[in-house]
Formats: C-alpha cells, sequence, structure tokens
C-alpha cells in the first residue's frame, strides 16, 4: 500500500487547541510524523516591548489558561532577577502554596481531557467536579477562575483571606482520597489500560536529547525537577520528591501526574502551615535597570524560562519566552512512528497540549 499524509488538525478534537498534526502513514501503520504550530501565533514577546513591567503581567496570564498562575510567577520571578529584589518570606510560601493548587487543577484538567479522548466520560466527569474545589479556592485567593493575575512584581497582590488555610487543608484530604479512586476507575478499565501500556514509548536518551521536561521527561526515567534542582521561593524548606517512572509510555506519563497531584498536596500542607507572619510584598521601582534577568519555573507542562532585557526605562528592551509545550511537541516524532493511527489520540492526549504557551 502507498504511503500517505493525514492532517490530524487544526479541527481534530484530538488537538485540545488550534495546532495540526501531519502523519504519514503506510496503512495504518505510522511512518513519519510532523507538528505544525502557528495557528494561535499573537506575537506576545513583540507586545511586550511596546508595555510597562506592570502592564505586561495580565498578558504572561494568558500564555496558558490551564496554568496562568505558573506563568504569572515566572514573569515576576525574571523581573525580580533584573531588578534584584528579594521578596518577602511570606510572600514566598503564599506563591508556593498558589502554584501547587493551580498544578492540581491543571493536571486534573489533563486527565479530564484525557478522559474524554480514551471514551471514559465518567473520568471526564470526576477529575472536572473535583478539579472545581481548587478552582474555588483558587477564586478566593485571587479572584479569578482562570487568569490569576495573583503574582506582582516583589510579592504577591495580597494576603490570604479568612479560612483560606482551613479550606485548603480540607481540599487536600479530600484530593488525597479520590485519587486513590481514581487509580480504580482508571486502571480499572481494561480499554484505558489497553490504549496506555507499552504505547507511545519516549527513552530516557531521547527525552533529554530532544530537551523534553516536566512529567514526560520524568516518565521516562529521569529525576530532573526545577523545584529541587533549582530550588527557588521557599521549595528547599518543604520535603516533597520528584515523581519518575522508568517506562516512557502512555501510562508512565498518566501514573507520575497522578503522583503529582499526591506531592502537591503534600507541598500546599506544608507551606500553609509553615507560613510565617510579615510582609506580603515589597515596593517595586517603575524603571529597570541597564541588564538582563533570567526565571525558570517547574511549569506543570515542563520548563517555563523567560528571558527578559532592560534598557533603563520603565518598559522591557526584549522579552523571551521558553515554552515547555513547543518543545515537547516537537519530539512528537520519536513517540509515534511505528504505532497505529488509533494511537495518536492517546500519545498526543498523554502530552497535555496548551498551544497558548507553544505559539505565544
Amino acid at each position: 500500500m502507498a504511503e500517505m499524509w493525514i492532517n490530524m488538525g487544526p479541527q481534530h478534537p484530538m488537538t485540545h487547541g488550534l495546532w495540526n498534526l501531519r502523519i504519514k502513514v503506510d496503512g495504518e501503520t505510522i511512518t513519519d510524523a510532523e507538528p505544525e504550530v502557528g495557528y494561535l501565533h499573537r506575537g506576545i514577546e513583540k507586545i511586550c516591548e511596546n508595555r510597562t513591567y506592570t502592564q505586561i503581567l495580565p498578558i504572561a496570564d494568558r500564555l496558558c489558561y490551564g496554568a496562568s498562575l505558573s506563568w504569572n510567577h515566572l514573569y515576576c520571578r525574571t523581573v525580580e532577577d533584573l531588578m534584584g529584589i528579594e521578596v518577602p518570606e511570606r510572600a514566598q510560601y503564599l506563591r508556593v502554596a498558589a502554584l501547587e493548587m493551580q498544578r492540581i487543577a491543571s493536571h486534573l484538567m489533563w486527565l479530564a481531557a484525557y478522559a474524554a479522548d480514551l471514551g471514559m466520560m465518567i473520568g471526564f466527569i470526576y477529575a472536572m467536579r473535583d478539579r472545581e474545589i481548587f478552582i474555588d479556592l483558587l477564586q478566593s485567593l485571587t479572584g479569578s477562575r482562570i487568569t490569576y493575575n495573583f503574582c506582582r512584581i516583589g510579592g504577591v497582590a495580597h494576603d490570604v483571606p479568612p479560612d483560606f488555610e482551613r479550606d485548603s487543608l480540607r481540599a487536600c484530604d479530600y484530593m488525597e482520597k479520590k485519587i486513590r479512586e481514581y487509580y480504580d476507575l482508571y486502571e480499572g478499565s481494561k480499554v484505558f489500560m489497553m490504549r496506555n501500556v507499552g504505547v507511545g514509548v519516549l527513552t530516557k536518551e531521547d527525552a533529554m536529547n530532544l530537551g523534553v521536561t516536566g512529567p514526560p521527561l520524568r516518565a521516562s526515567g529521569v529525576r530532573y525537577d526545577l523545584r529541587k534542582d533549582m530550588p527557588y521561593e521557599s521549595y528547599p524548606e518543604i520535603d516533597f520528591q520528584p515523581i519518575t517512572h522508568p517506562d516512557g509510555d502512555c501510562y508512565a506519563r498518566y501514573c507520575v501526574r497522578m503522583e503529582e497531584m499526591l506531592e502537591s498536596c503534600k507541598i500546599i500542607r506544608q507551606a500553609l502551615q509553615r507560613m510565617p507572619k510579615g510582609k506580603w510584598r515589597v515596593l517595586a521601582p517603575r524603571n529597570a535597570p541597564i541588564g538582563t534577568g533570567l526565571g525558570r519555573v517547574e511549569d506543570p507542562r515542563g520548563e517555563g524560562m523567560m528571558y527578559v532585557v532592560g534598557d533603563g526605562t520603565d518598559r522591557p528592551y526584549r522579552l523571551k519566552i521558553r515554552s515547555p509545550i513547543f518543545v515537547t511537541v516537537s519530539a512528537a516524532k520519536r513517540m509515534l512512528v511505528g504505532y497505529k493511527v488509533a494511537d495518536v489520540v492517546a500519545i498526543m492526549g498523554g502530552l497535555d497540549m496548551c498551544i497558548g504557551e507553544a505559539d505565544r
């Protein structure tokens, strides 16, 4: 049978955003693959050159609707590095607690979409139901349910609302019980296990050579997590472990994210219980000095990075964004070749795509 190219996108339900995956098939077997992004490009990096440092804050929130607080935080850390600002200790703990809530909400949205992709609508309903608990907490803290404009250059917008610690600890207790139920639900499904185990294998060597980060890298057996390897905020004071899995397949990526949610519950507890009294923000200067700043964080999808160049004015001369998903989706060919067309949905769904950050 002659080989042919098939477009799975940009309107295919598998894409979870506006991008295209071209696959070459020989019958039902994939022989080549080319991911294509650029359909959603907004020119955010160029826009930032014409905005003040404060005006860029809501733009950073919109880099990824699934983990906007993570990008809001990364931008603030980058500018703080440029300006030489030391964030108050209370704000550091507050940021950590909020970031881990965002990580759980992001992973639950991935889990819900992944379940729907593989025909498990009950999994979609359960995960989206429980995600609401953490969205409610983030709303009480930030006032928003999607674009959390909470971090500020020099700290956070405001202190915690009444009963926030109590409600957060209850949410963690609840989530730990529910994740055990998820294991029974998902791994008790023969269809789910057949479509995940041994599918879309990314070897340890390929993952490192291609620059893959986050859960897909740790699912290939590489113990690399910026919260441990290049710790920031109050993470050095908190006891937790990066989650790894040796197999590198779709099931391994599922397992890593499930266990990461349990670790996030541990981090939230410690951050809230150890959070000291004091200021939650320091005043940042209007103009940044001439120089550069670099920020790196462990986003729910991998290593997010920003590089800013200051020219002594109130606007950056240049802002460069490194998206983890842009790099991860570039490694799609290694995960797809040799598998069947029906496996594409499981393999790409397991990467947790977010095109807003990839296209920028």
